[in-house]
């Protein structure tokens, strides 16, 4: 996740006028942990290759988890807004119990579950050792998945 700004309060504002929502609240996610990385995922987001994404649980507090019905403004590698989802399904579970259709929706690699685990123990295990905590293939993940509500060209149907 990251943090909310002006640019990304803006790009939120100008949903809701031309969704004709109701104001609300948003969460900000950039991917990865480097710029390359997050430009390459929101391009998979808006591409709409990717549609789900997994986390630690860990990383949320205690009563912070996604919900479904969230909504989430997706930055760039250069921190700028470039579309929102909004979660439709999130499942709290062993990292090793990801199933091939969760990696699929993930679009990231060849999308396979072995690629998939390969690549997010790499990440995790990276993050583990900068923030000093215990990993295996037990540690609980947030696996989300949502849908492209804006911009409104690229909007999932239905």
């Amino acid at each position: 996740m990251a943090d909310k700004t002006d640019a990304t309060d803006a790009y939120w504002r100008d949903y809701l006028e031309h969704a004709g929502a109701a104001a609300g609240d948003y969460a900000v996610c950039r991917f990865g942990d480097n710029p390359r990385d997050a430009a390459e995922l929101a391009a998979l987001v808006l591409a709409g290759t990717k549609r789900a994404t997994a986390s630690l649980a860990r990383d949320y507090p205690d009563d912070g988890l996604p919900r479904p019905g969230d909504h989430v403004v997706v930055v760039d590698g250069d921190d700028r807004p470039c579309c929102i989802w909004r979660t439709l399904q999130i499942e709290v579970k062993p990292m090793r119990e990801v199933d091939a259709a969760f990696a699929w929706d993930e679009g990231e690699g060849d999308r396979s579950r072995e690629d998939w685990l390969r690549g997010h123990r790499e990440y995790f295990q990276a993050q583990a050792r900068r923030e000093g905590f215990g990993f295996d293939d037990g540690i609980a993940v947030v696996f989300e998945r949502f849908g492209l509500v804006w911009p409104a060209e690229l909007a999932d149907a239905g």
